[in-house]
Protein backbone atom coordinates (compact mmCIF):
# COMPACT_ATOMS: atom_id res chain seq x y z
CA UNK A 1 0.00 0.00 0.00
CA UNK A 2 1.38 3.38 -0.97
CA UNK A 3 2.56 5.81 1.82
CA UNK A 4 0.71 9.20 1.68
CA UNK A 5 2.06 12.64 2.35
CA UNK A 6 -0.17 13.36 5.64
CA UNK A 7 -0.94 17.00 4.35
CA UNK A 8 -2.64 15.29 1.69
CA UNK A 9 -4.55 12.65 4.03
CA UNK A 10 -5.85 15.11 6.64
CA UNK A 11 -6.79 17.55 3.94
CA UNK A 12 -9.19 14.46 2.29
CA UNK A 13 -10.06 13.16 5.48
CA UNK A 14 -11.55 16.20 6.80
CA UNK A 15 -13.59 16.86 3.36
CA UNK A 16 -14.42 13.07 4.55
CA UNK A 17 -15.75 14.40 7.57
CA UNK A 18 -17.60 17.28 6.26
CA UNK A 19 -19.99 14.79 3.62
CA UNK A 20 -20.45 12.51 5.99
CA UNK A 21 -21.69 15.83 7.87
CA UNK A 22 -24.06 16.05 5.08
CA UNK A 23 -25.74 13.13 6.06
CA UNK A 24 -25.77 13.00 9.55
CA UNK A 25 -26.00 16.74 11.58
CA UNK A 26 -25.67 15.75 14.68
CA UNK A 27 -22.02 13.29 13.87
CA UNK A 28 -20.41 14.87 16.72
CA UNK A 29 -22.92 14.92 19.00
CA UNK A 30 -23.36 10.86 18.28
CA UNK A 31 -19.30 10.62 18.57
CA UNK A 32 -19.59 11.95 21.83
CA UNK A 33 -21.99 9.79 23.04
CA UNK A 34 -20.46 6.58 22.00
CA UNK A 35 -17.04 7.79 23.55
CA UNK A 36 -19.26 8.58 26.56
CA UNK A 37 -20.11 4.96 26.79
CA UNK A 38 -16.67 3.82 26.27
CA UNK A 39 -15.64 5.48 28.88
CA UNK A 40 -18.20 4.78 31.28
CA UNK A 41 -18.89 1.11 30.25
CA UNK A 42 -15.13 -0.21 29.55
CA UNK A 43 -13.86 -1.10 33.06
CA UNK A 44 -10.46 -0.05 32.49
CA UNK A 45 -8.82 3.26 31.48
CA UNK A 46 -6.62 1.31 29.43
CA UNK A 47 -9.58 -1.38 26.70
CA UNK A 48 -9.16 -2.76 24.04
CA UNK A 49 -11.56 -1.80 21.37
CA UNK A 50 -12.28 -2.94 18.16
CA UNK A 51 -13.47 0.07 15.21
CA UNK A 52 -15.65 -2.21 13.01
CA UNK A 53 -15.63 -0.78 9.42
CA UNK A 54 -13.07 1.83 10.59
CA UNK A 55 -13.45 4.39 7.43
CA UNK A 56 -10.34 6.78 7.33
CA UNK A 57 -9.87 6.56 11.41
CA UNK A 58 -12.43 9.45 12.04
CA UNK A 59 -13.94 7.42 15.31
CA UNK A 60 -11.08 5.66 16.37
CA UNK A 61 -8.89 9.22 16.73
CA UNK A 62 -11.88 10.64 18.64
CA UNK A 63 -11.76 7.73 20.77
CA UNK A 64 -8.05 7.52 21.60
CA UNK A 65 -8.48 11.78 22.05
CA UNK A 66 -10.09 10.99 25.68
CA UNK A 67 -8.58 7.55 26.16
CA UNK A 68 -4.82 8.27 25.55
CA UNK A 69 -4.33 4.27 27.09
CA UNK A 70 -6.49 2.85 25.07
CA UNK A 71 -5.57 0.41 22.31
CA UNK A 72 -7.44 0.88 19.17
CA UNK A 73 -7.82 -1.81 16.19
CA UNK A 74 -9.44 -0.36 13.22
CA UNK A 75 -10.55 -2.28 10.62
CA UNK A 76 -11.93 -2.48 7.22
CA UNK A 77 -11.28 -3.35 3.57
CA UNK A 78 -11.42 0.30 1.79
CA UNK A 79 -7.63 -0.02 0.95
CA UNK A 80 -8.00 4.05 -0.26
CA UNK A 81 -9.69 5.06 3.10
CA UNK A 82 -6.83 2.59 5.30
CA UNK A 83 -4.13 4.39 3.35
CA UNK A 84 -5.78 7.64 4.08
CA UNK A 85 -6.29 6.82 7.83
CA UNK A 86 -2.58 5.75 8.24
CA UNK A 87 -1.27 8.45 6.71
CA UNK A 88 -3.10 10.86 8.50
CA UNK A 89 -2.41 9.12 12.10
CA UNK A 90 0.27 7.66 11.51
CA UNK A 91 2.59 7.76 15.28
CA UNK A 92 -0.20 7.80 17.27
CA UNK A 93 -0.04 5.52 19.79
CA UNK A 94 -2.68 2.97 20.70
CA UNK A 95 -3.78 2.93 16.69
CA UNK A 96 -3.40 -0.18 14.65
CA UNK A 97 -5.06 0.04 11.36
CA UNK A 98 -5.95 -3.77 10.16
CA UNK A 99 -7.08 -4.53 6.42
CA UNK A 100 -9.64 -7.18 6.74
CA UNK A 101 -13.13 -8.17 5.47
CA UNK A 102 -15.75 -8.65 8.30
CA UNK A 103 -17.49 -10.59 5.69
CA UNK A 104 -14.73 -13.08 5.22
CA UNK A 105 -15.22 -16.10 8.20
CA UNK A 106 -12.00 -15.94 10.63
CA UNK A 107 -11.41 -11.91 10.47
CA UNK A 108 -10.60 -12.48 14.33
CA UNK A 109 -8.56 -14.69 14.51
CA UNK A 110 -6.49 -12.40 11.71
CA UNK A 111 -6.18 -9.70 14.63
CA UNK A 112 -3.49 -10.98 16.65
CA UNK A 113 -5.31 -10.44 19.63
CA UNK A 114 -3.67 -10.96 23.16
CA UNK A 115 -6.34 -10.70 25.10
CA UNK A 116 -10.22 -10.64 25.06
CA UNK A 117 -11.83 -7.55 23.53
CA UNK A 118 -13.52 -5.06 26.11
CA UNK A 119 -15.71 -2.59 23.42
CA UNK A 120 -16.67 -2.94 19.76
CA UNK A 121 -17.59 0.22 18.34
CA UNK A 122 -19.17 0.94 14.90
CA UNK A 123 -20.12 4.32 13.30
CA UNK A 124 -22.36 4.17 9.80
CA UNK A 125 -21.08 0.83 8.30
CA UNK A 126 -22.53 -2.11 9.68
CA UNK A 127 -26.20 -1.17 7.75
CA UNK A 128 -23.92 -2.03 4.35
CA UNK A 129 -23.70 -5.32 5.05
CA UNK A 130 -26.66 -8.10 4.16
CA UNK A 131 -28.32 -9.58 7.11
CA UNK A 132 -26.26 -13.14 6.70
CA UNK A 133 -22.95 -11.02 6.99
CA UNK A 134 -24.09 -8.79 9.92
CA UNK A 135 -25.60 -12.22 11.89
CA UNK A 136 -21.91 -14.11 11.09
CA UNK A 137 -19.96 -10.80 12.13
CA UNK A 138 -22.06 -10.14 14.84
CA UNK A 139 -21.43 -14.03 16.03
CA UNK A 140 -17.72 -14.08 15.59
CA UNK A 141 -17.37 -10.87 17.31
CA UNK A 142 -19.35 -12.37 20.27
CA UNK A 143 -16.45 -14.93 20.78
CA UNK A 144 -13.68 -12.41 21.15
CA UNK A 145 -15.42 -9.95 23.98
CA UNK A 146 -14.59 -10.35 27.36
CA UNK A 147 -17.88 -10.92 30.00
CA UNK A 148 -19.06 -7.47 30.36
CA UNK A 149 -17.89 -6.33 27.07
CA UNK A 150 -19.81 -3.76 25.24
CA UNK A 151 -20.90 -3.10 21.60
CA UNK A 152 -21.67 0.18 20.15
CA UNK A 153 -22.94 1.03 16.88
CA UNK A 154 -23.95 4.23 15.71
CA UNK A 155 -25.81 4.14 12.70
CA UNK A 156 -29.13 5.54 10.89
CA UNK A 157 -31.83 2.23 11.53
CA UNK A 158 -35.03 2.14 10.89
CA UNK A 159 -37.71 1.17 13.08
CA UNK A 160 -40.49 1.24 10.02
CA UNK A 161 -41.17 -2.74 9.93
CA UNK A 162 -42.50 -2.33 14.00
CA UNK A 163 -43.33 1.09 14.89
CA UNK A 164 -44.16 2.80 11.42
CA UNK A 165 -46.08 5.79 12.96
CA UNK A 166 -43.26 6.38 15.28
CA UNK A 167 -40.54 6.12 12.21
CA UNK A 168 -42.22 8.53 10.19
CA UNK A 169 -41.93 10.67 13.09
CA UNK A 170 -38.34 9.76 13.36
CA UNK A 171 -37.42 10.60 9.82
CA UNK A 172 -39.18 13.89 9.95
CA UNK A 173 -37.09 14.92 12.51
CA UNK A 174 -33.53 14.14 11.13
CA UNK A 175 -34.77 16.21 7.63
CA UNK A 176 -35.58 19.33 9.94
CA UNK A 177 -32.54 18.99 11.58
CA UNK A 178 -30.32 18.60 8.50
CA UNK A 179 -32.10 21.57 6.75
CA UNK A 180 -31.62 24.15 9.63
CA UNK A 181 -28.16 22.62 9.77
CA UNK A 182 -27.37 23.50 6.11
CA UNK A 183 -29.54 26.21 5.15
CA UNK A 184 -27.43 27.21 2.27
CA UNK A 185 -27.63 23.29 1.26
CA UNK A 186 -25.56 20.65 2.43
CA UNK A 187 -21.94 20.10 1.57
CA UNK A 188 -20.56 17.34 -1.35
CA UNK A 189 -22.43 13.84 -0.92
CA UNK A 190 -20.48 10.76 -1.32
CA UNK A 191 -20.57 10.21 -4.71
CA UNK A 192 -19.42 13.84 -4.73
CA UNK A 193 -16.44 13.16 -2.65
CA UNK A 194 -15.38 10.04 -4.37
CA UNK A 195 -15.72 11.57 -7.98
CA UNK A 196 -12.93 14.12 -6.61
CA UNK A 197 -10.91 11.43 -5.32
CA UNK A 198 -11.00 9.98 -9.18
CA UNK A 199 -9.45 12.86 -10.24
CA UNK A 200 -6.63 13.33 -7.52
CA UNK A 201 -3.47 11.43 -9.38
CA UNK A 202 -1.63 10.88 -6.15
CA UNK A 203 -4.67 8.31 -5.42
CA UNK A 204 -5.17 7.19 -8.90
CA UNK A 205 -3.37 3.02 -7.29
CA UNK A 206 -5.11 2.94 -4.54
CA UNK A 207 -8.76 4.17 -6.46
CA UNK A 208 -7.99 1.38 -8.92
CA UNK A 209 -7.12 -0.87 -6.08
CA UNK A 210 -10.61 -0.05 -4.34
CA UNK A 211 -12.14 -0.88 -7.64
CA UNK A 212 -10.90 -4.06 -8.12
CA UNK A 213 -11.60 -4.96 -4.09
CA UNK A 214 -15.39 -3.80 -4.79
CA UNK A 215 -15.71 -6.11 -8.66
CA UNK A 216 -14.59 -9.10 -6.91
CA UNK A 217 -16.22 -9.39 -3.42
CA UNK A 218 -18.52 -11.86 -3.14
CA UNK A 219 -20.98 -10.41 -0.59
CA UNK A 220 -24.76 -10.83 -1.64
CA UNK A 221 -27.73 -9.54 -0.25
CA UNK A 222 -29.59 -6.16 0.79
CA UNK A 223 -28.15 -3.72 3.48
CA UNK A 224 -29.54 -4.11 7.08
CA UNK A 225 -31.12 -1.31 7.96
CA UNK A 226 -34.14 -1.94 10.42
CA UNK A 227 -33.07 -1.87 13.44
CA UNK A 228 -35.03 -4.90 14.38
CA UNK A 229 -32.70 -6.91 12.06
CA UNK A 230 -29.88 -5.66 14.15
CA UNK A 231 -31.42 -6.12 17.48
CA UNK A 232 -32.25 -10.04 16.46
CA UNK A 233 -29.08 -10.50 15.17
CA UNK A 234 -27.29 -9.31 18.39
CA UNK A 235 -29.53 -11.46 20.28
CA UNK A 236 -28.96 -14.25 18.75
CA UNK A 237 -24.77 -13.83 18.74
CA UNK A 238 -25.28 -14.14 22.79
CA UNK A 239 -25.45 -10.59 23.52
CA UNK A 240 -28.17 -10.07 26.69
CA UNK A 241 -29.32 -6.45 27.03
CA UNK A 242 -29.59 -4.62 24.22
CA UNK A 243 -31.38 -1.58 23.51
CA UNK A 244 -30.89 2.83 22.25
CA UNK A 245 -28.91 4.33 24.72
CA UNK A 246 -28.69 7.88 22.73
CA UNK A 247 -31.01 8.91 19.68
CA UNK A 248 -31.74 11.96 17.57
CA UNK A 249 -34.56 10.87 15.04
CA UNK A 250 -33.57 7.80 13.07
CA UNK A 251 -29.94 8.38 14.43
CA UNK A 252 -29.01 6.04 17.01
CA UNK A 253 -26.57 4.73 19.04
CA UNK A 254 -27.13 0.99 19.68
CA UNK A 255 -25.31 -0.92 22.75
CA UNK A 256 -25.83 -4.22 23.38
CA UNK A 257 -23.65 -6.45 26.80
CA UNK A 258 -21.75 -9.59 26.16
CA UNK A 259 -23.03 -11.66 28.91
Amino acid sequence: MPVLPRELAQDWIARWDRQQEGYLPDREERFTALIDAVEAGAGRADPLVLDLGCGPGSLSARLLDRLPEATVIAIDADPLLLALGGACHDGTPGLRFADLDLCVAGWTSRLGLDRPVDVAVSTTALHWLPEADLRALFAELAQVMRPGGLFLNGDHMDAGDVTPALAKLEHAIHDRATRRRFKEGPPEDWRQWWDAVAADPVLSGLRHERERRVAGAAHHGSESGELSTHVSALHDAGFAEVGTLWQNGDNRLLAAVRP
